[in-house]
């Protein structure tokens, strides 16, 4: 037995010793919420249209559906400040519930445009909480561990959520609805009954502060049109695959020859629990396989060590190239083989594990180090401009190249505009020049 083994064990189980309860109670928390928030929305696309709504239609609710669940943690951290983390987490929850909960009863679009802006709100408000917990109860001996656990419960909450979500709307929808409520009023009592409010330093800003502080980064032009190009050319097509990729699995591929491909793989009862049986032939349920959370829980960690020994811009670049190739797989999957979309899938996967940490941990370390979290705060914007834009330019040409008999199309057209975003992207730093990282 090595020598090392032990003391190195030992040192492990004593960083994890060093969380107070409460990460552990806000990490749960988190597993649940992602649980039911991409439950929903990676099948969203398959519900909206099994109502017989336009591309269009889907296309305007994912987009505001993006921009407010993006867009309201730019103010919900001041709340908690304000208020402290409990009560607002409470506060989500309660706005949480019944919006899942009228998923039930609502199928008028007007409706489902409500109901999803206001699970857009929940979820806004709720996002930067557990985040910031985890972040008040690490320390510097303990936050790498601390984030790097943290950022597995969102992905082990995103992986099982489709999953269960797909296998219970396969009975009824109103199964998967009930089951995102049922999570929401879990999260309720564990945050009620176990949830201690962490001590920690707040902003101690108003929100009219906030805002100052935040048209105070976005003032900086190359700093702004640097958030645009990303907004454009990597949160536009990153978002754009979520909001297709489980339709497009759905409506468009051989999911039959998917099923017997997958059954030989991984047996016959994880298959049969992602597959459904429709006019007597078992069939592959798009939302269950249309997300990378599974491959970045197994690889996320050797992929960042990997790509951590390159500068920044040229590791996100190639990131972004590997994403491209992985669209341009997934188109492929419709004109030959069904199975190339799980190779696609993770292409995609790879290329938004090399880039969406990297560039995240950039704009961090070009920030006046008193300023990091204002300048994450501003990436926000990001976020919404490629999150909203995602819904109204790419979900109506799916449709349209879908008409066509062509659906294989739109993951060429991303692939190409992916392509073009490196170009920009190496322009723009040429142009302009590059932004000077922090030393500590």
């Amino acid at each position: 037995m090595n020598d090392t083994t032990a003391p190195q064990s030992q040192g492990f189980l004593k960083t994890l010793s060093s969380f107070p309860p409460v990460f552990w109670v806000a990490n749960l928390v988190e597993v649940l919420e992602r649980f039911a928030y991409y439950g929903i929305y990676f099948g969203f696309g398959i519900y909206m249209t099994s109502l017989g709504f336009s591309m269009e239609q889907l296309g305007n609710v994912q987009g505001l559906f993006l921009l407010i669940s993006y867009g309201v943690p730019l103010i919900s951290g001041t709340f908690a400040d304000k208020y402290g983390f409990k009560k607002v987490l409470i506060v989500s929850y309660i706005a949480y519930l019944p919006s899942i909960l009228l998923l039930l009863y609502t199928k008028t679009y007007s409706g489902i445009v409500i109901t999803m802006l206001c699970i857009g709100f929940a979820a806004g408000m709720f996002k930067p909480l557990i985040s910031g917990t985890v972040r008040a109860v690490s320390s510097k001996n303990n936050k790498t561990l601390g984030f790097g656990i943290f950022y597995a419960m969102v992905n082990i909450g995103g992986s099982f959520g489709p999953i269960v979500m797909g296998a219970l709307r396969a009975i009824s929808w109103d199964y998967a609805f009930k089951a995102a409520g049922a999570s929401i009023v879990l999260m309720l009592f564990i945050t009620i009954f176990f949830y201690k409010e962490p001590e920690r330093e707040t902003e101690g800003v108003s929100l009219g502060e906030k805002f100052r502080d935040i048209w105070t980064a976005i003032s900086d032009m190359k700093f702004s049109s640097f958030l645009v190009l990303l907004g454009l050319f990597f949160w536009l097509p990153f978002w754009a695959f979520f909001n297709l990729c489980a339709l497009y699995v759905d409506a468009n591929l051989d999911t039959a020859q998917l099923y017997q491909i997958m059954r030989s793989v991984f047996g016959e009862f994880l298959t049969g629990f992602i597959s459904q049986e429709v006019d007597g032939t078992r069939r592959i349920l798009g939302e269950t396989i249309a997300h990378t959370g599974w491959i970045i829980m197994l690889l996320q960690l050797p992929v960042s060590a990997m790509v951590a020994r390159y500068k920044a811009l040229p590791a996100f670049n190639f990131g972004l190239l590997v994403a491209a190739i992985g669209f341009v797989i997934i188109g492929m999957a419709n004109a030959s083989a069904a199975w190339l979309v799980l190779l696609g899938i993770f292409f995609f996967a790879i290329g938004e594990m090399i880039a969406s940490p990297r560039i995240q941990e950039y704009i961090t370390w070009i920030a006046p180090k008193e300023k990091a979290g204002l300048y994450m705060g501003a990436n926000f914007l990001s976020v919404m401009v490629g999150g909203y834009t995602s819904g109204k330019i790419y979900t109506p040409l799916y449709g349209m190249f879908d008409k066509m008999g062509h659906a294989d199309y739109v993951w060429y057209v991303l692939a190409g505009h992916t392509l073009v975003g490196i170009l920009v992207l190496v322009v723009f730093i040429k142009l302009v020049g590059e932004f000077t990282e922090q030393q500590e």
